[in-house]
């Protein structure tokens, strides 16, 4: 499966953004969804998780009452709405598909798509 994420970009603080992470080559719904984000100098940190058939979702400290996950998979394509972004979301944020996600473990095949910037300043 091919990943592709959208929809970074250059936000205020406060603002919002929704990112989409259209997938081709094969059913998204065979896998789930996992946002992430590594900023310059830090490693990468998990962001939220989706399970297949959209009916658990998980989020971390980081995104926990800011962030939702979601997917449609009839249009193979998973979402993250980030709302009240902060300087400190600033980074490049990914999406991975996979057979699972375990805390900061990622079980079976998995894929990633290429990064997209966003980045949060006045």
């Amino acid at each position: 499966v091919q990943l592709q994420a959208s929809g970074g970009g250059l936000v205020q603080p406060g603002g919002s953004l929704r990112l989409s992470c259209a997938a081709s080559g094969s059913s998204l719904d065979d896998y789930a969804v996992g946002w992430f984000r590594q900023a310059p100098g830090k490693r990468r940190e998990g962001i939220s998780y989706i399970s297949k058939s959209g009916g658990n979702t998980v989020y971390t400290n980081a995104a926990k009452g800011r962030f939702t996950i979601s997917r449609d998979n009839a249009k193979n394509t998973a979402y993250l709405q980030m709302n009240n972004l902060q300087p400190e979301d600033t980074a490049v944020y990914y999406c991975a598909a996979a057979d699972e996600f375990m805390g900061d473990y990622i079980l079976g095949r998995n894929y990633w798509g290429k990064g997209t910037q966003v980045t949060v300043s006045s």
